[in-house]
């Protein structure tokens, strides 16, 4: 916990390096591409455009057919149900995806004797948080375009953004110290993302299986994912009006196992954290 509040510390007295740290990394992902940062939207905005003609309600290519029977809310059409999901899932993500990455990235940095490498991570989630702000951005619009008044409640969405981050930073210092020395890691984490991406409740919802057997095992089972309290979250933000205090249990859960992977993420990072320079 000492090793924590130390970190903690650090972050805060090196916020600007940090921050200026972040908007390079964000800069350099598209150095050297002809339509630069447009990429950056392309990719998520067709993703969601196929997971809508392909679930969506109403759609003549809607091939699945739990979600032919109506939308998952009622009177919400399902492109809005959908986005405030997968929105936090590619920040998730793509967070994942690069953080693991960060050590053998920024390895010139690592080998510096007085340059903290804890931080590293820290500007990976700072790059990242600044693409899905700008999502953020967009699914608010999104909504206005559909007739939706702003609410007080979509502020909320800051909360589960913090959330999500934290969860995301907490499992990238285990990933990204393990990468150094197992190489396969990130495609571990790959198919661990895409796996993570069908038992999150984005495209679907339990209710819709309220029918089967395995209904009442299916709603304690999916709780235990950190990642659907961040959807739900959104959710709740952007469509319900519901606040993360009426989700008691469920913030409780989150926030403790965020806190020890969090702190075993840490232990991991600073037991090999010597061995780093001497394999890069």
């Amino acid at each position: 916990m000492n090793y924590l509040i130390s970190l903690a510390k650090d972050i805060v007295k090196k916020r600007r390096l940090i921050g200026e740290l972040a908007k390079a990394d964000f800069k350099k992902r598209f150095v050297g591409s002809y339509f630069g940062i447009v990429w950056m939207f392309i990719q998520p905005i067709v993703t969601v455009a196929i997971y809508y003609f392909v679930f969506g309600v109403g759609s003549p290519m809607s091939v699945v057919k739990p979600f032919r029977s109506g939308d998952p809310i009622e009177g919400v059409p399902y492109v809005l149900w959908l986005v405030p999901g997968i929105v936090p899932w590619f920040f998730f993500s793509e967070a994942l995806n690069t953080g693991t990455n960060c050590l053998q990235e920024y390895s010139y940095l690592v080998k510096k004797v007085v340059f903290r490498v804890e931080i590293l991570p820290i500007i990976k989630m700072m790059s990242c948080l600044m693409v899905h702000l700008i999502f953020v951005l967009i699914m608010g619009a999104l909504f206005l375009c559909f007739g939706w008044m702003p609410q007080i409640g979509w502020l909320q969405t800051m909360y589960y953004t913090f959330a999500a981050v934290m969860l995301s930073i907490a499992l990238v210092y285990f990933t990204s110290a393990v990468q150094v020395f197992f190489k396969d890691m990130a495609q571990i984490v790959g198919i661990c993302l895409q796996f993570g991406m069908w038992l999150t409740p984005i495209m679907w919802q339990v209710e819709q299986f309220s029918g089967s057997s395995f209904y009442p095992i299916l709603c304690k089972l999916v709780k235990f994912n950190p990642m659907y309290y961040v959807v739900v979250g959104y959710r709740d933000s952007m469509i319900m009006g519901n606040g993360f205090w009426q989700r008691p249990g469920l913030t409780l859960y989150f926030w403790a196992v965020t806190l020890l992977l969090l702190l075993g993420g840490l232990k991991v990072f600073k037991r090999l954290r010597p061995h780093f320079s001497d394999v890069l």
